[in-house]
């Protein structure tokens, strides 16, 4: 493997480009017209434009990725995280070309990337679930049907989605009838698939998951474990680990079942297992995301592992065996998007005038933005991702606030005023945050 060729774009292509360039590989970097002008595409070896600025017509566009790859002589590519990253007919695609896709195997990800599927492997090993549809509701009437035996609310969320999109909470069966198209072109326009499911929803839930690791010859690691109850429609915007405020003998449970369903689907490469916890403390399987995750340098920054290099690495034939799992300290990570929370968190364009980046002791900054560049409506928000670490949880709360105290961002309206709001809440300070704490902070 000398030769990738990175599947993405923003702030992920320049953490792939860090190690790949640390590891003596040569990268290609691909890009659409909209992002012709981003300056870590001066960073690879090679910049390729694939499309026009629609995703749809290049970075979801398999052909012109792969064509590209073939091109340039790639002989593996990294997804990043989003976009193609869990479809299974691009790694099958990349594996008829002899292209290594670094990530799961094709068969892998269609197991994985159904979610009807992966619950029904979690149930099979005593792995408490949530209710829900086996496999897609084809129509708004079969989706009634099922919301009145599950019980309302529900939520209707992508069959092959993640990452937040593709998902609407029903309250009532016109709710139901309102979102149904929404969701399934949502979720077309994110995957390429508009395959719906439906499941019961849990309300203020906290989000949990574990972080794996699993070579091609039988080791499965675990790599600690983080928690993202933090969010704003469906999606996170603060994550941390470990995982505060519960017991060991539950965390070990966590550890356990993550490596039993991961086993038990033949999972090679970085993986993550999601669980839900709701009010009365029960836990439930959520869903296996097959890829780095937005939230893997708050595991980088405990473990002083390198994800992306353990990813490169495994696809290459390297064995864990032998290795061992030691963790320092507590780390948080915020996302700076470029949205309005006064508008219900739509989206912000515009060029960046000025933009000032904390630093110091146990402070990490995750970006692709600079000044001039141009934010548009193309893609996700994300502008900045903000990590700390410290030897406590208070220390990295502290060190997180003095961060986005220090970042400054003109050009674009961004949730940076949010994010130091929630960082000081009390509830979140006590560990005890949920999924509706966002929503809760707003309505104050």
């Amino acid at each position: 493997m000398k030769r990738i060729l990175i599947a993405n774009r923003g702030e992920v292509v320049v953490r792939v480009l860090r190690t790949a360039r640390e590891m003596g590989l040569e990268t290609i970097a691909v890009y659409s017209e909209a992002d012709k002008d981003m300056e870590y595409l001066n960073w690879a070896d090679e910049a390729v434009q694939i499309g026009p600025e629609q995703s749809t017509k290049s970075y979801l566009n398999i052909d012109a990725i792969i064509s590209a790859a073939i091109a340039w002589k790639a002989n593996a590519i990294h997804p990043g995280y989003g976009f193609l990253s869990e479809n299974p007919n691009f790694a099958s695609v990349c594996e008829e070309r002899g292209i290594e896709f670094i990530g799961p195997s094709s068969a892998t990800l269609r197991t994985i990337g159904n979610k009807s599927r992966t619950k029904d492997v979690a149930k099979s090993l005593g792995i408490p679930t949530i209710p829900g549809s086996y496999g897609m509701v084809s129509d708004i009437e079969q989706t009634i049907v099922l919301a009145r035996d599950l019980g309302l609310p529900v939520i209707m969320k992508s069959l092959y989605g993640g990452g937040g999109r593709g998902m609407k909470v029903a309250y009532a069966e016109d709710h139901l009838r309102t979102h149904f198209a929404s969701v399934s072109s949502e979720a077309h326009a994110a995957f390429g698939r508009n395959e719906v499911y439906l499941e019961r929803y849990i309300t203020s839930p906290r989000h949990l998951e574990v972080q794996i690791i699993a070579d091609h010859y039988g080791t499965i690691q675990t790599l600690s474990d983080r928690e993202c109850s933090i969010q704003r429609r469906h999606q996170k915007i603060i994550e941390e680990a470990p995982i505060p405020n519960i017991d060991e003998a539950l965390r070990e449970k966590l550890w356990e079942w993550s490596r039993m369903i991961m086993k038990a689907i033949g999972f090679r490469g970085l993986g993550t297992v999601e669980f839900l916890m709701d009010q009365g403390g029960e836990i439930y399987f959520l869903e296996i995301n097959g890829r780095l995750q937005v939230e893997h340098p708050v595991t980088e920054m405990i473990t002083d592992i390198d994800l992306v290099r353990d990813q490169i690495m495994i696809a290459a034939g390297a064995r864990l065996d032998g290795r061992t799992l030691n963790t320092s300290g507590h780390a948080v990570e915020c996302r700076l998007n470029a949205e309005n929370t006064a508008r219900n968190f739509m989206p912000t364009t515009g060029v960046i005038t000025h933009m000032r980046l904390p630093g110091g002791p146990g402070t990490r900054v995750d970006t692709h933005i600079f000044p001039g560049c141009q934010i548009t409506s193309y893609y996700d928000p994300l502008l900045i991702k903000l990590i700390g670490h410290h030897k406590t949880r208070h220390g990295a709360l502290r060190r997180m606030d003095r961060m986005l105290d220090e970042t400054e961002i003109r050009g674009v309206t961004t949730n940076r005023d949010l994010l130091i709001k929630l960082i000081n809440n009390e509830k979140f300070l006590s560990g005890n945050g949920d999924t509706s704490l966002v929503t809760e902070l707003l309505m104050k």
